[in-house]
């Protein structure tokens, strides 16, 4: 593109090519822009680093103005916000051309990628199975050569959990790094944060360049880096002292002996490299965590249906929403004010725990996920318990849901397939998954790489050491949207 080897609109037409060529079979793409980047690609761009890569945003939180942001829900279908977020406009000011919007789960509760109102996005490596979530949308995409990288979001592990499932660089930014506004002060407590999912770490770190920094509408932002994160890359990290570990963080089997192979592996690299590696783990109320966790989330969940309403001008019901995100909604409705606070500072306690434990190392290596890819409906509830599950929301009866292991097994699920990326949501501290691994079966596994708050650029550097002598873009997913092997 710099070189005018290219036009914007040239490039742009082979990136709407390449999703014609394979979105049919994953169902990455789920709302065009065609019309609006077409007209964007011949017009004046923004002379950003970026200036003409196409681009593709998830269909969650961050608005694009006159498009559609339905968030995978029939609830918001037909909801079109009249302005852009500030993360938007950013992308765009940075030379970005948004021509779709991707897929993930309703509300981005689950960590795969399998909605009602969408239907299910496939995994390139392996159709019928997930490409995790919620972003899993944008990882597929990513993955199959649509795009060189894709908007996500993380609010318990959903640009890291797709970015493992998927063979992909997923980093989530320290909180508040990049904007969440202008409509909002604060995303899920602080617990979310937005960022892309992408091949190369050169290329996550000149995204966030591109985007980072204060915004008026926020509560807080992140300390600002002593340079820009792309420059980071320019020289190897000091020697660092690397923790790792592969027990859960949280309660939940024990991870897949392929994805504890990966850990291992990856710490004998980083040792080579001249590290200091030692196994070691925080230590915190695992079960107090993971219980909290879920009360927080299911608070978002009654809280985003109670202001829907105002939108839809009646009240919500069980149709309009997945039977999963009516249940969160009965959990948070029956939670009264004295429990979920007493459960926000149980989470707080793990975040002094935590910050603890990163006085004595300066990154902590876990797996990303506790699995490899798993097949589609896998982490869906099925026979008795799905009928029990739809029994209570139709009934509308919250006491209920206190049925013995009723949402227990539910939850166990989630937590057994992420045991590790909601602890760091929690904490606000920047976390990658790196993918360094393929197993038998060619699934990829992905290693999570975690630094203090506020340490992005340590965490890049780190990050990019690592693609140095073990490159991410070796492998190709069997789905790709290249026309020949000379394409990438």
């Amino acid at each position: 593109m710099k070189k005018g080897e290219v036009s914007p609109a040239e490039l742009l037409e082979e990136a709407i090519t390449r999703a014609e060529r394979v979105n049919g079979r994953l169902n990455a793409i789920v709302i065009g822009m065609h019309v609006i980047a077409r007209a964007r690609a011949r017009g004046q761009l923004p002379d950003g680093p970026f200036r003409g890569v196409p681009f593709l945003m998830k269909d969650m939180a961050t608005a694009y103005a006159g498009v559609p942001l339905q968030a995978a829900s029939r609830l918001y279908r037909g909801n079109v916000p009249a302005h852009h977020a500030e993360l938007t406009e950013r992308f765009l000011r940075a030379g970005l051309v948004v021509f779709g919007k991707t897929n993930s789960p309703e509300f981005g509760i689950l960590p795969t990628t399998e909605p009602e109102l969408y239907g299910p996005t496939h995994n390139p490596w392996r159709l019928g199975y997930s490409p995790g979530g919620s972003s899993g949308g944008a990882a597929a995409a990513v993955a199959a050569g649509i795009v060189p990288m894709a908007h996500g979001g993380d609010g318990g592990g959903s640009i890291r959990i797709p970015a493992s499932c998927c063979g992909l660089f997923g980093f989530k930014p320290t909180r508040a790094r990049n904007p969440v506004g202008p409509d909002v002060s604060e995303s899920f407590y602080g617990f979310a944060a937005e960022h892309v999912l992408s091949r190369t770490v050169r290329d996550s770190a000149a995204a966030l360049d591109a985007t980072a920094g204060p915004e008026a509408t926020a509560m807080y932002h992140a300390p600002a880096p002593y340079q820009g994160f792309l420059a980071a890359l320019g020289s190897p990290p000091e020697k660092l002292r690397i923790a790792f570990t592969s027990d859960p963080l949280l309660h939940g089997a024990e991870p897949h002996p392929d994805n504890r192979r990966a850990v291992e592996e990856t710490a004998k690299l980083l040792e080579k490299l001249g590290h200091h590696v030692e196994p070691a783990r925080p230590r915190f109320e695992a079960r107090e965590f993971a219980k909290g966790f879920f009360l927080h989330f299911s608070a978002l969940v009654a809280a985003e249906i109670r202001a829907a309403e105002a939108f839809l001008g009646r009240p919500a019901k069980r149709e309009d929403v997945e039977r999963t995100t009516w249940l969160l909604n009965l959990v948070g409705r029956s939670t009264d004010a004295g429990t979920f606070v007493y459960y926000r500072r149980k989470l707080f306690d793990v975040q002094r725990a935590i910050a603890g434990f990163f006085q004595d190392h300066d990154i902590l290596l876990t797996p990303t996920i506790g699995r490899p890819p798993v097949p589609h409906g896998t982490l869906l509830a099925k026979g008795l318990e799905e009928g029990m599950q739809e029994l209570v929301a139709r009934l509308d009866r919250p006491e209920l849901l206190r049925l013995p292991r009723l949402l227990d097994m539910a939850v166990d699920r989630a937590y057994a397939f992420s045991p590790f990326t909601p602890v760091f949501n929690v904490t606000g501290q920047p976390s990658a998954s790196v993918p360094l691994h393929w197993n038998a079966d060619g699934l990829p596994i992905g290693t999570m790489l975690t630094a203090r708050f506020g340490e992005d650029a340590r965490l890049f550097r780190l990050c990019a050491q690592i693609e140095e002598v073990q490159s991410f873009r070796a492998r190709r997913a069997p789905v790709h949207a290249a026309a020949s092997p000379g394409l990438s």
